[in-house]
């Protein structure tokens, strides 16, 4: 009973602070501090100071700055714009025609971006003006690239992948191997959908103007020959084990620097501005981290994870019954945080609950970005729902109401998981080395 009253206090304190506009990793850090003082005979300061710099100083973490400089460069780069030039004409001939370029479009910059919101705004920049231009009805212009820019949080490099693995102490690389097929799963779900759609209202299809010949569509994909090598180039020296995920993006910030050139879009300015925004974001995220961090470290002292993990486990949940109540719980959560403050807020706690109904940590972090990604489309907080409607002015609920749709399809994602642990699994048991 004890334990439930301590839940009570620490979700009072944070949605509070929270609710009052302070950034989440201050609140985090109040609650811990609150936690520390109440519960517990350590000073307060002197318990935090040490944890935070322990947890701040992983070398695991070097590879989130350098993921998101990556993105950064490429978002400032002509990569939209080559895209939609060298996907359109492979695409305008499938069920649906180039609203499929939303998709691919965001399946391909997601490997290279971690972000969702970052890959809804290079996307959407181009494809957005073509597709209306064109006469593609809006709902499924918006919503399909609303939902399916959640991509970035799946597939490699994954910032959300990144932060998980550092919370549970497994590997990034295999992390990062482990998302690449669900995510093209889930990808050509998304697809099947536009398919669909383009069957049961067919009226709402335009009719392509002009049809390429083979050779001309070849010729337009030169543009994706750059972004396709940087893909490879990052992901296959993970997988090969030639490179850690560290080590990958660094290669990955280079990758793009020369890509950036190439394309003649490196200037002093767009250097800077990459490097700023690069470093605005990362600071956010250290300073989630370091209150999470410190959260953790509270609730430790008290004794909470561990006595929440023995309550779960008296109830002698299946694991699937524990994966509908968490799936349900994240959902929930995710309609007032972001997905990495999620993650890093919970994994204190699931992590017991996960270790002790015998779930693989590595499944478990697919499964979490899944859930996650849902959050992303559901209002009041869905992060994407508000870069979309800085990009096209449209009402929240608008948005949130073409989204509907790819929602359904995660769910349905979740439960093709379950069914099929493989596909997160199969990749990572297969990497070549040790290297992490």
């Amino acid at each position: 009973m004890e334990e439930i009253y301590l839940v009570l206090i620490f979700l009072f304190v944070l949605f509070l602070l929270l609710g009052t506009g302070v950034w989440v990793g201050l609140a985090l850090f109040g609650v811990a501090y609150l936690g520390l003082e109440m519960f517990t005979s350590r000073p307060a300061g002197d318990a935090m100071l040490t944890r935070i710099w322990t947890g701040s100083s992983s070398w695991t973490l070097t590879a989130l700055p350098l993921f998101i400089w990556m993105g950064e460069i490429l978002f400032r780069s002509r990569l939209s714009q080559d895209m939609f030039r060298g996907l359109s004409p492979w695409m305008q001939r499938l069920p649906g025609g180039l609203v499929h370029v939303n998709i691919v479009g965001c399946t391909i910059f997601a490997a290279v971006s971690g972000s969702s919101a970052a890959t809804l705004t290079t996307v959407g920049k181009m494809s957005i003006p073509e597709l209306r231009k064109r006469g593609y009805p809006e709902y499924m212009t918006i919503g399909t690239l609303t939902g399916a820019a959640t991509l970035g949080l799946m597939i490699p490099p994954s910032l959300t992948l990144i932060v998980y693995g550092v919370a549970v102490e497994q590997s990034i690389s295999k992390l990062f191997m482990a998302g690449i097929l669900p995510g093209i799963v889930l990808a050509g779900m998304f697809m099947a959908y536009v398919a669909g759609w383009s069957f049961l209202r067919p009226g709402e299809v335009p009719k392509i103007a002009n049809r390429m010949s083979f050779s001309e569509k070849l010729r337009e994909s030169r543009f994706l020959i750059p972004i396709i090598l940087l893909i490879l180039v990052v992901i296959g020296s993970m997988y090969g084990g030639w490179a850690t995920a560290t080590e990958a993006a660094s290669i990955g910030v280079i990758g793009a620097f020369i890509l950036a050139a190439v394309q003649g879009s490196l200037t002093r300015q767009t250097f800077i501005e990459s490097l700023l925004g690069a470093t605005r974001t990362s600071a956010m995220i250290a300073l989630i981290l370091m209150g999470a961090t410190a959260l953790t470290l509270a609730m430790g002292f008290t004794g909470l994870p561990r006595a929440l993990a023995e309550f779960i486990e008296s109830l002698q949940l299946s694991q699937f019954s524990l994966l509908m109540a968490l799936m349900l719980f994240y959902i929930l959560l995710g309609m007032f945080l972001d997905g990495i403050s999620s993650v890093v807020l919970t994994m204190a706690i699931v992590q017991e609950m996960v270790l002790g109904a015998g779930i693989d940590l590595i499944w478990f972090g697919i499964f979490i970005v899944i859930v996650v990604e849902m959050a992303q489309i559901t209002p009041p907080i869905g992060f994407n729902l508000f870069v979309m409607q800085g990009i096209t002015h449209h009402e929240m609920g608008y948005i949130a109401k073409t989204a509907i749709p790819l929602f359904l399809i995660m769910v349905l994602m979740v439960f093709v998981m379950i069914f099929f642990p493989e596909l997160a699994t199969f990749l990572p048991e297969n990497m070549r080395g040790p290297r992490g």
